[in-house]
């Protein structure tokens, strides 16, 4: 990096109640924090979403004394043909060309990733992944989503929505097999891998066995005691994870896997899911590491200053 780019980025994650911004000092590719600052999400006006962010980026640059390349991690898609925003959890951005106006806004570019490839991205330089050729961030939270990277470098592909495992299909095989119906996804497609896998996937399955409506920690505790409801749910759901997985495993054959999300706190996944997943492979076929998040909820920003930052080096 010459002595004329910028030294400084910034990473915002963008959440349904909370925007985060995180700046960094850049010295040999490495980030060292400078700033952090938490804001409320302005969800129901775009105008006061762009000026809420504008803001965060003024400040930051005030503190890094110049100003800082800015990343972004969204929830939600991003049209391929129209660059506008879809299936956000803050419907003030919705219909909007997110990009293009925070561009114009703060007078430089802004990289933009889907928050899952944020996370991904921020778990394979210097997270737990760190030093794998390859990695594949599964994101187990109220979806299911995640991200692909290479040689430290995310893959969008050619939509931007590499990764977007979640709405992979559940065989009817596998649905019958666990006596399951064929659940509709917002998405509009049914029997998605995120209505069973991801935490509310979870629970509705202890529902959908005659379970009381508790949270996954809930749940979990309930089968370390004992219940056999709870325990039988928790085994359902290993078998259409481990599924699901190994699906990834057969396409893009990751050198490791990093679980995010509220399940990555789960520890018998990391004890079970390789045999599991072995089950629905072939002979021969070697399962990867399976690791829990480095930087847990805080890699989304860290993710998107790391966008920032490769952008310049393209």
């Amino acid at each position: 990096m010459s002595s004329t780019e910028p030294q400084a980025c910034c990473g915002i994650d963008i959440g349904g109640s909370k925007i985060e911004l995180v700046a960094y000092a850049v010295q040999g590719g490495v980030l060292s924090e400078r700033h952090r600052r938490r804001i409320a999400t302005p969800t129901q006006d775009f105008d006061a979403f762009c000026q809420a962010i504008s803001a965060l980026v003024q400040e930051a640059d005030g503190v890094l004394g110049e100003r800082c390349r800015v990343g972004l991690g969204l929830p939600g898609v991003i049209d391929a043909a129209s660059g506008v925003q879809l299936s956000s959890n803050v419907p003030a951005l919705n219909g909007h060309q997110v990009g293009p106006a925070l561009q114009a806004l703060l007078q430089r570019p802004v990289r933009i990733g889907n928050d899952c490839q944020c996370f991904a991205l921020s778990e394979a330089l210097g997270g737990a992944a760190d030093g794998f050729p390859s990695m594949f961030g599964a994101i187990l939270g109220t979806g299911a989503g995640g991200g692909y990277c290479v040689n430290g470098r995310l893959l969008a592909g050619y939509n931007g929505m590499a990764g977007e495992w979640g709405h992979l299909s559940l065989p009817a095989s596998l649905l019958a097999r666990h006596r399951l119906p064929l659940w509709d996804c917002p998405c509009g497609l049914q029997g998605c891998l995120e209505r069973y896998v991801s935490g509310s996937g979870l629970e509705a399955l202890y529902r959908q066995l005659g379970g009381a409506a508790l949270d996954t920690l809930q749940i979990a505790q309930r089968a370390a005691a004992g219940e056999g409801g709870a325990r039988l749910c928790l085994d359902i759901h290993l078998d259409l994870l481990a599924h699901g997985l190994a699906q990834l495993m057969l396409a893009l054959d990751p050198h490791a896997f990093v679980l995010g999300g509220g399940l990555s706190k789960l520890a018998h996944l990391y004890t079970e899911l390789p045999a599991a997943m072995a089950r629905h492979l072939f002979k021969g076929v070697r399962v990867p590491p399976i690791l829990p998040p480095h930087f847990g909820d805080a890699g989304g920003a860290r993710g998107a200053a790391l966008l920032a930052l490769q952008s310049q080096h393209r």
